[in-house]
């Protein structure tokens, strides 16, 4: 018979257990960083009808989507976890509390061509926080507050968070006389960072028909900057002209003003007037977070706030503010760019136990006795030289090998090793485990990212 060579599909990330107990450490830290809001974890099936995935899709997203049939069922894999949280919502509407909060940690699919830091097969980690008719902006200002302490934690120092309002750009390219165009002019602008000011103000001219003394008048405006504070000051020159725009200008000032109080560091935040996102979805605050140092990774984490999360499941109005890290995305670009700690613990235990006698008793009392202090123990029974077996936790990198031989037993003492430091004791159990919690604190204190 033919042997197959195995392979991982192009796009699908397959880590092996080292680096696979990094990815550990980082989600949970982010599900530490979000039960600390008051979000409630949930977990919604990664196969939908169709219809319900792309009952609001089309287009690009019908393009991109995994879609199979099964006997007469039309199949699709999800490509986001916000869709499938508006199907939720709708179903389970009588049986949950407004405000819903809920934070996912899920894998998405999108049939889309993989390329470097690109893939088919990607979780994500979102938040969101949805209400019955109406919610409070607060919301709005608190999410900056939950991306600082999700980054910060992890051991991220040069990141930024930028925030802007859609109204305010709506409200403004309405003053222009511009509404129709907004959407083509949102876009272009976007692209300024990527193509420069000249080229932008080109298209703006040349190709969207925007009169030249318009094209400078928006220009100027997505180049105010001085700071948050500086911006906000600015904006307050446009006030009075259109409803919209103060609104937004209201609910952007109102995130501004809470950071003090929210613990976000003012070098981390700053408004963005270029920042439009999700065109035909966010409606107020929109968010983009980016590594200072790598700009050429986009953001890392985004989202915004919309009207109406499930207006295609349900007639209630259900408006919401989230965001979604890219989490595989963000890992490999950690990984890459050599900022995965590797001094931190990857083993898959903490202490291996070798036992040296026929009767396993005694081994087996220690662990039991490790674990019953939530101490990971694994014992190594195989019929392997002590060389041998020994060479296997220098490779897994545990951190701890304990040895009980007949010496021991019969002096009721365990013998242990700490694997980074060479040290050796001979201690009761009952100390021995106490050495090595206080070790294994000691040895954890590191940031899974070095900042």
């Amino acid at each position: 018979m033919a042997v197959l060579k195995p392979r991982t599909l192009s796009g699908f990330m397959e880590l092996l257990p080292a680096p696979q107990q990094q990815m550990e450490r980082i989600m949970e830290v982010i599900r530490q960083s979000f039960s600390l809001y008051g979000f409630t974890p949930l977990d919604t099936p990664i196969i939908e009808a169709s219809e319900v995935l792309l009952a609001k899709g089309g287009g690009e997203t019908e393009k991109q989507i995994y879609r199979f049939t099964k006997g007469d069922a039309d199949l699709s894999l999800r490509f986001d976890l916000t869709v499938p949280l508006a199907k939720y919502v709708a179903m389970h509407y009588s049986e949950l509390s407004f405000p819903f909060r809920r934070f996912q940690i899920g894998k998405v699919y999108r049939g889309e061509r993989a390329q470097r830091g690109r893939f088919r097969e990607f979780y994500q980690a979102d938040i969101d926080v949805i209400g019955d008719g109406k919610l409070s902006p607060i919301n709005d200002a608190e999410i900056p507050a939950i991306i600082y302490r999700v980054f910060s934690t992890l051991g991220l120092n040069r990141f930024q968070i930028r925030v802007n309002n859609r109204k305010i750009l709506n409200g403004f390219y309405a003053m222009l006389g511009l509404s129709e165009l907004s959407g083509e002019v949102m876009r272009t602008v976007d692209k300024l960072e990527k193509i420069g000011e000249a080229t932008v103000r080109g298209i703006l001219v040349d190709d969207l028909g925007v009169p030249g003394e318009k094209a400078d008048e928006i220009l100027k405006f997505i180049a105010i900057s001085g700071g948050s504070k500086a911006i906000l000051a600015a904006l307050e020159g446009y006030r009075g002209r259109n409803p919209l725009f103060d609104e937004g200008l209201d609910e952007l000032s109102l995130v501004v003003n809470y950071l003090d109080s929210f613990g976000v560091p003012s070098e981390n935040f700053v408004v963005d007037l270029t920042i439009a996102r999700g065109l035909d979805y966010y409606t107020g605050t929109v968010y983009e977070t980016a590594l200072l140092d790598h700009p050429e990774v986009g953001s890392v984490c985004s989202g915004g706030r919309y009207d109406n999360l499930a207006e295609y499941y349900t007639e209630k109005e259900l408006p919401g503010v989230g965001i979604s890290i890219g989490l595989t995305r963000l890992f490999y670009v950690l990984g890459e760019q050599g900022m995965l700690n590797p001094d931190l613990l990857t083993a898959p235990t903490d202490v291996l136990i070798l036992p040296m006698t026929e009767d396993l008793g005694p081994a087996i009392s220690f662990a039991t006795l490790l674990r019953q202090d939530g101490i990971r123990a694994q014992l190594h029974c195989e019929d392997k030289k002590f060389k041998a077996k020994m060479s296997y936790a220098d490779k897994l990198r545990i951190p701890y090998v304990v040895f009980l031989g007949e010496d021991e037993v019969n002096s009721g003492v365990v013998a242990c090793k700490d694997m980074f430091s060479g040290e050796q004791t001979k201690l009761a159990a009952v100390e021995t485990a106490a050495l090595i919690k206080a070790g294994l604190t000691e040895k954890n204190k590191g940031a899974v990212i070095l900042g």
